[in-house]
């Protein structure tokens, strides 16, 4: 019989009542470490801080800009931001390019705090839908074909396998590949975290991601496609050697690989919590919501891991660098 794990209510229960105030508890934390942009001419800008709490809280409650505004007046009442811009402003920010690396750091900065926890990690892509569509034509059997098809975006991301918290992430438009991912997002976990391994499906199967993998130390517990052979064309005895491995420890790899359905779970709490759809119309507004999607993600993580596992939320460590334009 399988040992099944009972939750434990208690410390659950707390974590979702509390959770919306702790939110924007971590968010002013979280915003506070970053350096504002520089000042031009003409009116004093809100500070970048106020700006991406409000973009954060925004995401977080699910509400239009206009919606929101309450909640985030309740928010300046509280302390949490030091002026509150108008919902129009708010939409404006979301269309600034510049603002996609601050959300990123963002993100590997709420990761931090459960850097002594995650040892095995796990690397999927999974696409949001967004309001617009595009034209598309195929031509067969001497016909031409003609119709509309939503346009998707797709967040690549690595995740530790015991509290789903997301490590790092890249936001892409919906047809662009998996693979090329693997490299970047190791790169990014192995800078605060120290992995064993990390699981994939057969979409991240090649020599290149194995070796960058073995390189940093890491296991890449990556199924092979059902046409590899067990030599590679390069004749690169890594590959070989991961090949007979992995066939003659199949109960071993099942195992590990196993693990890689926590992705699949983080994915699925991003959309069933902040929903799968983006508001957005522009590219640019609609990679910022999703980065905000996944930051909202690891803040309500950090939040349970508080309650259940006694981990200290705290961000932006004595003599570490903060986040400059």
């Amino acid at each position: 019989m399988k040992k099944t794990y009972p939750q434990i209510w208690g410390p659950y229960n707390r974590a979702q009542q509390k959770e919306k105030g702790d939110l924007q508890t971590l968010a002013h934390d979280l915003c506070a470490g970053v350096v504002d942009l520089e000042q031009g001419r003409g009116r004093p800008r809100v500070a970048l801080a106020d700006m991406l709490f409000c973009m954060i809280f925004k995401v977080y409650c699910g509400v239009s800009c206009r919606r929101v505004m309450f909640d985030l007046k309740v928010a300046y009442e509280h302390g949490f931001i030091s002026r509150l811009p108008s919902f129009s402003t708010i939409l404006r920010y979301f269309k600034k390019s510049k603002l996609r690396q601050y959300l990123v750091q963002l993100i590997i900065q709420s990761s931090l705090p459960l850097r002594n926890v995650e040892k095995s990690f796990a690397i999927d892509s999974t696409g949001f839908s967004t309001s617009l569509f595009g034209r598309w034509f195929d031509f067969r059997y001497g016909k031409l074909h003609s119709g509309d098809k939503r346009q998707w975006i797709k967040a690549h991301l690595m995740c530790g396998v015991l509290t789903n918290i997301v490590t790092a992430v890249e936001v892409t438009d919906g047809n662009a590949g998996d693979a090329p991912y693997f490299v970047p997002l190791l790169d990014t976990t192995t800078q605060n975290f120290r992995p064993r391994e990390v699981i994939g499906d057969k979409a991240y199967s090649s020599l290149a991601n194995f070796k960058h993998a073995d390189s940093k130390g890491v296991l890449a517990v990556v199924p092979f496609k059902a046409n590899a052979n067990a030599v590679h064309g390069s004749g690169d005895p890594l590959w070989t050697r991961l090949y007979h491995f992995y066939s003659l420890n199949n109960e071993w790899f099942d195992r590990r690989y196993h693990q890689r359905s926590n992705v699949e779970s983080t994915n699925a709490m991003i959309k069933m919590k902040f929903g799968e759809r983006i508001r957005s119309r522009t590219q640019v507004a609609q990679f910022n919501e999703l980065l905000c999607k996944v930051l909202c993600h690891n803040i309500c993580v950090t939040i349970q891991a508080y309650y259940e596992l006694g981990i200290e939320p705290t961000f932006w460590e004595q003599g570490e660098d903060k986040k400059t334009a």
